[in-house]
């Protein structure tokens, strides 16, 4: 069986993937990383150099690679659901997806805390990247992982380390 990861950026999808994928002996994809390596620049880059739209085909090109793949954990990137195209794609690989979901004063916190998220990754909206981003980007994707999601974790006060075993009971 193959799991995803969905939520927020700062929800820890990468990192608790890489743990998941270890634990259950599986292979691991960040969505976000592949589309790195295929543009040969960050994802801030991306958006600035060839706007979102061009970022969204590169994911989307990278989803009809991955979600056919058997026995692996994906963590998607947080818009990589709001394209039909996307979740048809995910749909019809049978792919079990977790919403980790987190409050926003705790992603805040978690974003903030990472150096290399403002280098490297794009405000979402006309919000800069605050508090108010998140509540109104959540606001947004929240209802459509909702709809995709065979279950959801609350991990705003797990390690990743805790988040492991539940997802493993989740799944």
């Amino acid at each position: 069986m193959s799991i995803g990861l969905i939520g927020y950026r700062g929800s820890g999808k990468s990192t608790i993937g890489k743990r998941l994928a270890d634990r259950l002996w599986q292979k691991f994809v960040d969505t976000d990383q592949r589309i790195i390596e295929l543009a040969g620049k960050n994802i801030r880059e991306i958006f600035e150099q060839d706007g979102e739209p061009k970022f969204r085909d590169m994911e989307t090109q990278v989803l009809r690679e991955v979600c056919p793949e058997k026995e692996i954990v994906i963590a998607f990137g947080g818009g990589a659901l709001d394209r039909e195209e996307n979740r048809q794609l995910i749909k019809e690989s049978g792919i079990k997806l977790i919403y980790l979901r987190c409050e926003p004063p705790e992603l805040f916190r978690r974003v903030q805390a990472d150096p290399q998220t403002a280098e490297t990754r794009p405000n979402l909206t006309e919000l800069a990247g605050g508090i108010e981003e998140i509540k109104t980007v959540l606001a947004r994707r929240e209802p459509i992982w909702r709809s995709m999601e065979a279950a959801e974790l609350d991990v705003t006060h797990l390690t990743p380390e805790e988040a492991v075993p539940y997802i493993v009971r989740l799944a």
